[in-house]
């Protein structure tokens, strides 16, 4: 098992996460306090994947400003993703899902995609932007540059930044978003 705290940085927060193997797959959960439109909120969240980290399910639950905030979420093997049980067809074939409130999730096509220096990869994810009740599509990208940095883009966001990344798969720089406040530790 290996835990990570970071900081937040474009606003007040937290977030604390672990990563376990399991029987058949990788578990990252963990707990994000944060504020949201000056609102104080507390999530909650939990992903599975198979072996090959890519997702089958994840959860988040707890509060945004004030109201209750549940999403189930599911990837069936067909390539669909479920919300609380409704179809997303904005994220039909997505394999990674990101939770825009943490950085954890990044983790998962890092790990999955395991680039060799100077490759680059697509990497297309079912997108969570809390409070939303949807699952949209992702389109970003990765280029490994070295041992512990990535190029990271999101075009629709207009977001571009060099990410520092821990040898296990969590982000511990991610510019102008999160810091680690420790590296990684472990058991």
């Amino acid at each position: 098992m290996t835990r990570i705290l970071w900081r937040r940085l474009d606003t007040d927060g937290h977030d604390a996460c672990r990563l376990a193997r399991m029987t058949d797959g990788w578990r990252l959960d963990g707990v994000a306090a944060f504020s949201h439109d000056g609102e104080p909120c507390g999530l909650r969240y939990r992903v599975d994947c198979d072996a090959a980290w890519r997702t089958r399910a994840a959860r988040v639950d707890g509060w945004i400003a004030g109201r209750e905030y549940v999403a189930e979420i599911d990837r069936a093997d067909d390539g669909r993703w479920l919300l609380n049980g409704a179809e997303q067809a904005a994220a039909r074939g997505c394999v990674d899902i990101d939770l825009a409130f943490t950085p954890a999730t990044n983790l998962l096509p890092l790990r999955r995609f395991a680039l060799e220096i100077g490759a680059e990869t697509a990497a297309l994810a079912a997108y969570l932007n809390v409070p939303a009740t949807r699952l949209t599509r992702l389109e970003q990208s990765y280029r490994r540059l070295d041992r512990t940095r990535y190029a990271y883009e999101s075009p629709a966001s207009g977001y571009a930044a060099t990410l520092e990344v821990a040898e296990v798969g969590f982000v511990t720089s991610y510019p102008g978003l999160w810091e680690a406040t420790g590296m990684p530790g472990g058991d």
